[in-house]
């Protein structure tokens, strides 16, 4: 059958059937030149401005194509529709889209970032900051969440997770933290901070930067802080301390050594053999995960670390001291001596007091005792309040020193021990600060207390006699009468 015969007897133009002979499947259309867009030509570099400005702005808060086209209208009387900026805008960005190239990772290598969740830790609602080390090679990771994304946290996520994997990659990636780069010096280069500069030549593994701004070049471990989030915090963890929570993740990264990912033939365990086998060597020495800053007391006898104060012993004031912060307390030393630790806050313009720091003080200024800032909120058992009412009872404003010398029994013997020795000291009627320290003494050398004590070796304790009353006695409270 000839093209014309089958056009006459199918009812198909010519060309068609030329067409259909020259191709098995149906070719589809073929556009010849651009479309025409009369109505929105004029407005192409107004949408090309729009779609240039959102380079510079956060991914979600750049404009939709709704957007767009209501500041088309608005701004510049643009009368189209909204479809045709949709297909506009949709074929620019297909334009302009990156492209990126599949990588491969060698054993031994690993990334790290941080990430944020929520967790409920002792009842209390709050946002932990989870450092992520993983190593791509494997997909192998290790997990860690702390109170705040601070350099005592980042040299500690470090140290955590070298001694989870046993060993030391041979290179970590970053992005550009402040926590390690003090400065981007151009040219690929970076100023390392002394934290970080530290921690390095401690373990000795290299380090590397990605470009700023460009997440894809550390993806691996930006989606794994994702899947992390997802999988090991969902539901939101409910546990009583940090160290709780960090069992338990520790035990997630563990779990997972089981799981085979799509297109590998071996769990993630075994993949991770072969980074533990090429890992550097742990350092012998131990390295201390803190922040170091140099302070000085105030006359308050007070310590700042960030935007916090922290007391020391009243001995210390005005001198140069050395704080050391860690991820859970603050030690400060003086020299080679360490003079306070404190439990770590994370609250802003916080105060913590060790009520022992400021006994001394208060031995020689007992006026300030009742308004001392230091002692609001220490919580004494019961028997200390009885003892300081019958100190001030009997001896009036020197009982107040009395007490205080009684408080500072604590400086040198374990509380629960003192304690003990007031209870003893009330139920004996002998209130003072040599009874109390006698007790104290005979209970730590497990001795029996002399109960009947020579009143002239404790000068201190009140000597008082009492007689037999007369009733001729009371004629000499009589006017004129002499007793």
């Amino acid at each position: 059958m000839s093209i014309r015969e089958a056009s006459r007897v199918f009812s198909l133009h010519r060309k068609t059937v030329e067409k259909m002979l020259a191709n098995a499947t149906p070719q589809g259309y073929t556009r010849q030149r651009p479309p025409n867009r009369p109505k929105l030509e004029p407005f192409a570099g107004a949408i090309q401005a729009i779609l240039q400005s959102d380079l510079q702005v956060p991914r979600k808060q750049r404009h939709t194509v709704k957007r767009i086209f209501e500041r088309l209208r608005d701004e510049h009387g643009f009368d189209g529709s909204y479809s045709t900026v949709k297909v506009y805008v949709r074929e620019h960005r297909r334009q302009v889209g990156e492209m990126f190239v599949p990588l491969t990772h060698p054993p031994g290598h690993a990334q790290c970032d941080f990430g944020e969740a929520l967790a409920v830790i002792s009842g209390v609602e709050r946002k932990v900051h989870v450092f992520v080390l993983d190593l791509p090679h494997s997909d192998g990771c290790f997990v860690k969440a702390y109170p705040g994304e601070t350099t005592e946290a980042f040299l500690d996520g470090h140290v955590s997770a070298f001694a989870f994997l046993g060993g030391v990659p041979q290179s970590i990636l970053y992005d550009n933290t402040k926590l390690a780069v003090a400065r981007i010096l151009g040219n690929r280069r970076r100023q390392r901070t002394r934290a970080f500069t530290e921690l390095q030549s401690h373990y000795l593994f290299e380090d590397r930067f990605g470009r700023p701004g460009k997440g894809n070049d550390k993806g691996k471990v930006e989606g794994m802080v994702g899947y992390v989030r997802r999988n090991s915090m969902v539901p939101v963890p409910r546990v009583e301390s940090f160290d709780r929570l960090n069992a338990r993740l520790e035990g997630w990264c563990l779990q997972r050594m089981n799981a085979q990912l799509r297109g590998h033939t071996e769990s993630i365990g075994q993949r991770m053999e072969r980074d533990l086998e090429v890992l550097l060597p742990l350092p012998r020495g131990r390295y201390e995960a803190c922040d170091q800053q140099p302070s000085r007391v105030s006359s308050l006898s007070l310590v700042r670390y960030r935007s916090n104060d922290y007391s020391v012993p009243v001995a210390y004031g005005h001198r140069e001291v050395l704080v050391k912060g860690y991820v859970h307390e603050v030690v400060i030393s003086c020299g080679a001596e360490v003079i306070a630790t404190h439990p770590r806050s994370y609250e802003q313009d916080d105060f913590v007091f060790d009520p022992l720091h400021y006994l001394p003080l208060l031995e020689r200024k007992t006026g300030a005792l009742d308004q001392a800032a230091p002692l609001a909120g220490w919580d004494l058992p019961y028997d200390y309040g009885v003892l300081r009412l019958r100190l001030e009872a009997r001896m009036g404003h020197q009982g107040k020193r009395e007490f205080v010398r009684v408080l500072r029994l604590m400086e040198e013997f374990p509380q629960q021990q003192v304690h003990d020795a007031v209870k003893e000291a009330l139920q004996l009627g002998a209130l003072g600060f040599d009874s109390v320290k006698h007790l104290l003494l005979c209970r730590i050398e497990r001795k029996a207390p002399r109960l009947g004590l020579n009143l002239d070796l404790y000068p201190h304790l009140p000597q008082v006699r009492v007689q037999t009353t007369r009733s001729g006695d009371y004629l000499s409270l009589l006017p004129g009468r002499r007793p």
